[in-house]
């Protein structure tokens, strides 16, 4: 029988978008106009909500974006203007800027590696973990399935954290791999402009998907089949307008699974239906933990 969605109560209201949308105590800015503070009742019966369907659920997915890596201080290499060096980054991050000139483009992912060492996991990647955990040791065989963590950040740091099935849908920056042959390697040391194979001496590459690139099949498969078995489905930090990572939204309203939106601001999930929490991630995500152990935040 076909899960049916959610429904809420207790004061929950509708965005214009059609989905639940609660606000964190701590949300300010721009987002609080858009949205406006629900007050804090309101916010703890979110809150209590999602904590609630986590606990029932059994099957788990969660999709990560840059706000999330944001959280931890990574740069994002843009100016005011929106460009790096006087290059846009999609003029950086293509197959083609490769071949016209891969010294460029290895300066620019060689500062974003070098940046990785910089910073650390921050309190919603570890309560990631902690939900993993909880999840896998309920489930009580050995957890296959029980939660996913599909990201489109390349830095690592969920991993980093101590979360164990991720899915890098972007790949890594913490990986090279031959232009030529296939040698594939994890790499967090400083490298040259022009690094080379140490197999067949043709160039190396980051081991991330650019833009007109496909991604990992394997890796998209199998982000596929655990949306599509979920029972909740966690859109964090991300803007949901990268395709086809931002098609898993989709599949997991269609799976009938509960999707919940972490963000500060309104986004493109937004207007997909669900239930929205306004505010920063590493603060929700904890708060939820916090529930889910029988504590009130």
């Amino acid at each position: 029988m076909a899960r049916k969605p959610a429904r809420f109560s207790g004061g929950a209201r509708l965005g214009v978008s059609g989905a639940l949308v609660f606000r964190s105590r701590a949300g300010t800015g721009d987002a609080a106009i858009m949205h406006p503070p629900l007050d804090t009742d309101e916010y703890d019966v979110a809150l209590e909500q999602v904590a609630n369907s986590l606990s029932k659920a059994r099957r788990v997915v969660a999709l990560t974006g840059a706000g999330v890596s944001a959280e931890s201080g990574l740069a994002t290499f843009r100016g005011a203007d929106g460009l790096w060096e006087g290059h846009r980054i999609e003029d950086v991050a293509t197959p083609s800027a490769f071949q016209r000139d891969p010294a460029l483009v290895w300066r620019f992912y060689n500062a974003r590696r070098a940046n990785l060492r910089t910073v650390q996991p921050n309190p919603g990647h570890r309560a990631f973990v902690e939900l993993e955990d909880r999840l896998v040791k309920r489930s009580g065989g050995d957890g296959a399935g029980a939660f996913t963590l599909a990201t489109q950040n390349v830095d690592g740091l969920h991993r980093a954290a101590g979360s164990r099935r991720v899915l890098e849908l972007h790949g890594s920056l913490q990986r090279v791999r031959c232009t030529r042959c296939s040698h594939l390697a994890a790499t967090d040391e400083a490298l040259p402009d022009l690094p080379h194979c140490p197999q067949c001496g043709h160039l190396l590459r980051p081991d991330v998907v650019w833009f007109h690139e496909m991604l990992p099949a394997e890796i998209w498969r199998e982000a596929a089949q655990a949306t599509a078995i979920c029972e909740c489905f966690l859109v964090v930090g991300t803007s949901a307008i990268v395709y086809p990572a931002a098609g898993l939204i989709d599949a997991a309203r269609a799976a009938g699974a509960m999707v919940v939106e972490i963000n500060p601001e309104a986004t493109s999930a937004s207007r997909r239906g669900g239930l929205a929490l306004r505010g920063r991630s590493g603060e929700i995500l904890p708060q939820l933990m916090q529930r889910l152990r029988g504590e009130k935040t």
